[in-house]
């Protein structure tokens, strides 16, 4: 059965009707009388086809015909304000205040005109003067405005105060409890909001933005099953609440539970538009349960939505060296560089899968850009000189630890690498000295030295040296 819009076809007609007698009246022609009301409408009109200065003739003509109206006052302040013209409208308002103090839209106005000014106390007193003289969704919109004016004003801690008074006032109001949960999260003050919404959701057990405005605060004090618990009464009210489903699936990848995490983000996608920060975290549980082709698969579908997110490729890249698939990481690797070539971590990961493959002077060369990017920075040091030990070239690896300690500090990672290269050049006396050393500096960095080299461990003075120590302590 088909819907009848006549009713638009009505309204349409009697506003051409409307417009061709302010025209008919505007050209000194005879003209149907016009009330208030319609010379509200044409204003409207004219103000929402950027036709200001028709608009601002129209509030003119109306004023002078009713010179008493506060509501044509306020059509013209409204229009002076757009343009401006903030001490015309000041007057506008004086004189408005005059005829009709119960109206908000004069006390907004007002306050529009001090914030354009940049006077931000006038615009705040404006409002805390009247709002006790209102009730009901009045007084829920002058608190709601005021709460603007000091987001306006950077005084952040008192938006939350006037967010909170406004849902203390009206709890099921939709504006107030979307904000809050911004700014409970900007001020921290998550202990206050569980109060509020624990208030809320025993007066209107089925608000679901109050139950999921519970669930953030806990989540942002980390307690994450307190979390999870209201999120899931959200979702029971408004099953199709996928901000809820998102924000579970974070609280359990904090609890490590990857399964129930990719459950919910499932649904979320069900629900919900796809976005990529959805499949990278899904890739992402994926990845953490050891299942890298699930993850890989989602991450694809990541970087399908967000092609230069270089990002995306590395992790793609990640999955495969976990499975020891090098020559598909170096692939996506490659993409990851193509986006991002300032990347040393993506440097040093191509390093690694070329030193995997054999092919050396490839290897080299990606460490090498590693630490030209980062040359303050141990880790990239730390890779070139790896690499250079594994292909044999000791000397050369010897020169870098030195540069390596020039320009990233004296590290303990570096004693043992010293250690590890004079012992592989034959210099066990000289290497020994240096491991004890290491082994007196940072005993927990010894892993260091068996990554670099398992098999020095096959050495058996260096055994009985690493033995020795650990008697001592």
């Amino acid at each position: 059965m088909s819907k009848d819009f006549s009713f638009l076809n009505e309204d349409f007609d009697d506003l051409r009707d409307l417009l061709q007698q302010f025209e008919n009246l505007r050209a000194g022609k005879s003209h149907s009388f016009l009330d208030e009301d319609s010379f509200e409408q044409i204003i409207d009109y004219y103000d929402e086809q950027d036709e200001m200065p028709i608009a601002l003739q129209a509030a003119e003509i109306a004023i002078a015909q009713f010179p008493y109206s506060s509501a044509l006052l306020l059509k013209k302040a409204n229009l002076l304000i757009e343009t401006k013209k903030y001490k015309e409208a000041l007057h506008l308002l004086d004189k408005a205040a005059l005829l009709d103090r119960n109206d908000i839209n004069l006390y907004i106005l007002q306050t529009d005109v001090y914030l354009a000014l940049n006077q931000h106390q006038k615009a705040a007193d404006v409002l805390n003067e009247q709002i006790d003289q209102f009730e009901g969704e009045d007084k829920t919109e002058l608190l709601l405005e005021l709460a603007d004016v000091y987001d306006d004003w950077e005084e952040f801690e008192k938006v939350f105060d006037c967010l909170k008074m406004a849902l203390e006032h009206e709890p099921n109001n939709e504006e107030a409890l979307h904000k809050i949960c911004f700014w409970t999260e900007f001020t921290g003050r998550n202990e206050e909001s569980i109060r509020l919404h624990t208030w809320i959701i025993d007066e209107h057990p089925f608000n679901h933005l109050a139950w999921f405005n519970l669930g953030t605060a806990y989540q942002g004090l980390k307690l994450y099953e307190k979390a999870i618990d209201a999120y899931q009464y959200a979702v029971a009210i408004d099953e199709k609440f996928d901000y809820a489903y998102r924000n579970m699936g974070d609280a359990y990848i904090r609890l490590r539970k990857y399964a129930d995490a990719i459950e919910v983000l499932q649904k979320h996608l069900e629900i919900a538009k796809p976005e990529d920060v959805i499949y990278e975290a899904i890739g992402h549980c994926y990845e953490r349960q050891r299942k890298y082709t699930q993850a890989r698969y989602y991450y694809r579908k990541a970087s399908h939505l967000s092609p230069n997110d270089d990002k995306l490729f590395y992790k793609i890249a990640v999955a495969y060296m976990m499975e020891e698939n090098w020559d598909n990481a170096v692939k996506s690797l490659l993409n990851a560089l193509k986006i991002n070539k300032q990347s040393a971590e993506y440097n040093m990961s191509l390093g690694e899968c070329y030193l995997q493959l054999g092919k050396e002077k490839d290897a080299l060369l990606y460490f090498v850009n590693a630490v030209r990017i980062r040359p303050k920075s141990v880790q990239p040091w730390q890779e070139l000189i790896k690499g250079l030990y594994v292909f044999g070239f000791l000397e050369e690896a010897l020169d870098q630890l030195a540069a390596a300690e020039e320009k990233a500090g004296r590290k303990p990672v570096f004693q043992y690498y010293r250690a590890a290269i004079l012992i592989a050049q034959g210099k066990t006396k000289e290497g020994l000295l240096h491991l004890e050393t290491a082994l007196q500096q940072a005993p927990k960095a010894l892993k260091k030295l068996v990554e670099l080299d398992p098999a020095i461990l096959q050495h058996v003075s260096v055994v009985d040296l690493i033995a020795q120590y650990r008697k001592k302590r």
